[in-house]
């Protein structure tokens, strides 16, 4: 017991094996991490402003959570860092609970997280259907978009709104002198990063297109916002001040954080491994790597982390194969703290938001899209009312309300499937077989079906039965609900006289049938029987036996 519980902590653990490529590797790995700097640069400042917490905090969370979660993550080429997604639940937290909340809700959500790990709860991730993904990441996409409205307006969000009619008031009450300026700033960054892909694939569109609109701005004169003074050094690891009260009032916030950090992790590491033979990820060990790089974040004045999608991306497409690359871009960034905070404070808010917004809808596939509302109904729906949810109400209930919604279409679908079938006895008949039914139990026996297969055969027509045999061989699921219906069942049937036959249970059935008092419900221990043959024999024994 504890040797187990020794290795798989050690398998949580960093190790010689994350860095086998690396004396292949290196040249490509290094390349790929200064290159996953540059783009993250932008995304990480206009995150921080995005959220409320600032550009610093949003590089900051780069640095820190980025090298942690490379060192001690389940992915070899995942890249993490504050993302939209991650923006968007925490801006209401600090309009409710104010800036000085962040570092505490960060520890608190990446403690969540790294518990998540370490009790082997990673795999859960594997059971968001395809549908809620894609629809939380359009809902995410809209949100995102309709976040920089404000500041590609020149203005400054409403209070207390959500995003959605937020927007619509900044549009609807805008100064169009002001809003001339930077929607003109905002126009010129999305120009840049569309045109410059198709001058040159290696060219970082959303740098250049922030730099260009910089010097365009400084050099006219324009006056836009900017993001202003930013520390030129990390500041100092401080645990956050926490008292009963304080723990009170963010836990929640906490566990929202911790479930849209684990969720988003989970998804862009499981991405990652598809892109390219980086070897497989380690979902516990990702658990693992995301919490600890929160809890340093947030330690460090950062802001919750999670792996960002669209880095990760551009890390594996810029020939990453081992953590080397994510470890360099956070040398990068720290970088930049050290070396160009003076630049980097001039940059336009304007320009960021158009960063953000280009980034918005390169976030829709819409070949996805079209393939999703394409399949079946059932999961367009589910896609729909996803995102749905997702852009009017909450992250979080977003995808707990998606699951639900699939999970109910899923039943639905295996209760269809599940039947009783009627067969007729196998070879030649023999005096008495009429009285002999051969029922099949198809698809599952579960919560969902159990009535309708009860009702099918308890309602039957038995006036001339006198033993029924239940094959049982080809059903596969069965749940307590329906073993209990399948107990009543038999008990209904040998109460009427009628002789029950179970023949082919499954291995993986029998503890729970025995538990529930199927086989107790028959008249003698040898009406459990393993083969067709010997059911309708002994079927048939009874029937002889019977007065006519």
């Amino acid at each position: 017991m504890m040797a187990a519980a020794a290795s798989t902590f050690a398998r949580l653990l960093p190790s010689r094996r994350d860095y086998a490529e690396l004396p292949r590797s290196w040249r490509r790995d290094v390349l790929a991490g200064v290159t996953v700097g540059v783009v993250a640069l932008p995304l990480a400042l206009a995150f921080g402003i995005s959220s409320g917490v600032g550009a610093a905090a949003g590089l900051i969370t780069a640095v820190i959570a980025g090298l942690v979660a490379a060192v001690f993550g389940g992915s070899h080429v995942q890249v993490s860092g504050p993302t939209g997604a991650m923006a968007v639940v925490l801006a209401p937290i600090v309009v409710l609970h104010g800036v000085g909340s962040v570092a505490l809700v960060t520890v608190l959500a990446g403690l969540i997280v790294l518990a998540a790990g370490v009790t082997g709860l990673g795999r859960a991730g594997t059971f968001i259907p395809w549908p809620v993904i894609e629809g939380f990441t359009l809902g995410i996409a809209a949100i995102i978009f309709l976040q920089q409205v404000p500041a590609a307006f020149g203005t400054t969000s409403p209070a207390g709104e959500r995003t959605l009619p937020a927007a619509w008031r900044v549009v609807t009450h805008a100064d169009w002198d002001q809003a001339a300026k930077t929607l003109g700033v905002v126009a010129f960054v999305a120009l840049l990063m569309v045109v410059l892909p198709r001058l040159h694939r290696g060219i970082p569109e959303s740098l250049t297109a922030v730099v260009a609109a910089t010097v365009l701005v400084v050099a006219l004169g324009i006056p836009v916002a900017a993001i202003g003074e930013l520390p030129s050094h990390l500041p100092a690891p401080v645990l956050p001040h926490a008292d009963l009260g304080a723990l009170r009032d963010l836990v929640g916030a906490a566990l929202a954080i911790a479930a849209l950090a684990a969720i988003e992790s989970l998804l862009s590491a499981r991405v990652a491994a598809t892109m390219a033979p980086t070897g497989p990820y380690d979902p516990d060990r990702e658990l693992v790597g995301q919490g600890l790089a929160s809890v340093a974040s947030g330690m460090f004045g950062g802001m919750p982390a999670t792996g960002a999608i669209a880095r990760t991306a551009v890390n594996v497409r810029s020939g990453a194969r081992t953590r080397l690359s994510a470890i360099v871009h956070s040398a990068v960034l720290l970088g930049v703290v050290y070396l160009a905070t003076g630049p980097v404070a001039a940059i336009p808010l304007a320009a960021l938001a158009g960063v953000l917004m280009v980034t918005s809808f390169r976030m829709i596939s819409a070949s996805t899209v079209r393939k999703i509302l394409r399949s079946t109904r059932s999961d367009a729906l589910t896609f729909i009312l996803t995102a749905v949810v997702t852009v009017c109400f909450d992250l979080i209930e977003a995808v707990e309300i998606g699951i639900v919604i699939a999970a109910f279409f899923a039943l639905r679908s295996v209760a269809r499937r599940s039947s009783v079938v009627r067969e007729e006895l196998p070879g030649p008949s023999m005096p008495g077989d009429e009285e002999i039914a051969l029922l099949r139990l198809d698809g599952a026996m579960f919560f969902g079906v159990a009535e309708r297969i009860s009702t099918a055969i308890v309602d039957a027509e038995h006036r001339r039965t006198s033993a029924v045999i239940i094959r049982m061989s080809q059903l596969g699921m069965l749940d307590a609900t329906g073993a209990h219906t399948l107990a009543q069942i038999c008990g209904e049937l040998e109460g009427r006289g009628i002789t029950v036959i179970i023949k082919g249970v499954r291995p993986e059935h029998t503890a729970l049938l025995a538990n529930v008092g199927v086989f107790e419900s028959l008249r003698h221990e040898n009406h459990l029987v393993d083969t067709l043959d010997e059911a309708i024999e002994h079927a048939r024994s009874h029937v002889s036996h019977q007065p006519h």
